[in-house]
């Protein structure tokens, strides 16, 4: 069974790992844009996490899918969490500081770049006001920032509860081949190393010593 169903396994794996790989390195390329220190982390330990789940498929380690499989669960979780936080549900607000961990103002990359949008910078006039502070206005944009936000974190979503069905699959196949081996090799071990008593042949033993 390990022989027949162990390369599919390693074939889809694979596939679905690259899968996970592009959509996490496309995410932290435009959070790194916009300084999104909380997202760059997540999406750090998905990268990793991912990695770790394809060498413990290819190197036949349950452990290390049963790591990818707990981590899904909480990436999942935090891209939810994401949806919520960017469509301002249960009193959360798009326009706080949480995501880059309140040590900066940066706000997501797609707010002035997403498509179709117009950014204009415009340099106040009035005195007292240091020359190089500008207002950054944003027009025309196709789609807001926070739907397409909303949209990485609900692909996020899709394909990693793809890879957490998957992993389980993977994780009940590899159980029950090694439960057979173990099985198997230790009838062998038994019969090699114990052999049964009642199979000991057994001999008097003669006394030594002098006849009188």
């Amino acid at each position: 069974m390990k022989c027949s169903v162990q390369p599919i396994i390693k074939k889809w794996m694979f596939c679905l790992c690259v899968f996970l790989q592009l959509a996490a390195l496309e995410r932290q390329i435009f959070d790194f844009l916009g300084f999104q220190w909380a997202p760059i982390l997540g999406n750090f330990l998905q990268i990793i996490v991912v990695i770790l789940g394809l060498f413990g498929t290819i190197q036949f380690r349950p452990r290390y899918i049963v790591v990818y499989t707990v981590w899904t669960a909480l990436w999942v979780t935090w891209n939810v969490f994401i949806i919520c936080f960017y469509l301002e549900v249960g009193g959360l607000s798009k326009e706080t500081d949480l995501m880059t961990f309140n040590i900066s103002m940066h706000r997501s990359w797609w707010r002035e770049h997403g498509p179709g949008c117009i950014r204009r910078v415009v340099r106040p006039s009035s005195p007292g006001i240091l020359e190089d502070y500008s207002y950054v206005s944003v027009t025309g944009c196709i789609v807001d920032f926070q739907y397409l936000e909303v949209i990485h974190s609900a692909i996020q979503i899709l394909l990693s509860l793809i890879g957490f069905v998957y992993a389980c699959y993977v994780i009940s196949i590899f159980m029950e081949e090694e439960d057979s081996f173990d099985f198997i090799g230790g009838l062998d071990t038994y019969s090699y190393r114990q052999p049964p008593q009642e199979h000991v042949e057994l001999k008097p033993v003669k006394p030594v010593g002098k006849v009188l």
